[in-house]
């Protein structure tokens, strides 16, 4: 299982599933990350935390922990 933490910088995935509960999972849908959209990683901080990723037209800051919950392919 490939997750969007495992995604290298410039590279553009496709969301296939969300893991999680209740408001953590809520909180990343509501953010626009579904199932079947695209994901390009733009950034990376130096100690992984946060990634920056453009998601439908919009860049984003991703907890690794979030992005750990997104699994891609």
């Amino acid at each position: 299982m490939k997750t969007l933490r495992d995604t290298r910088i410039g590279e553009t995935v496709k969301v296939v599933k969300l893991h999680g509960e209740g408001a953590v999972k809520r909180r990343i849908m509501d953010m626009g990350i579904t199932r079947g959209v695209e994901v390009t990683v733009r950034k990376v901080a130096p100690l992984g935390d946060p990634v920056e990723v453009t998601v439908r037209n919009y860049e984003l800051s991703l907890r690794k922990a979030d992005a750990e919950m997104v699994e891609v392919e």
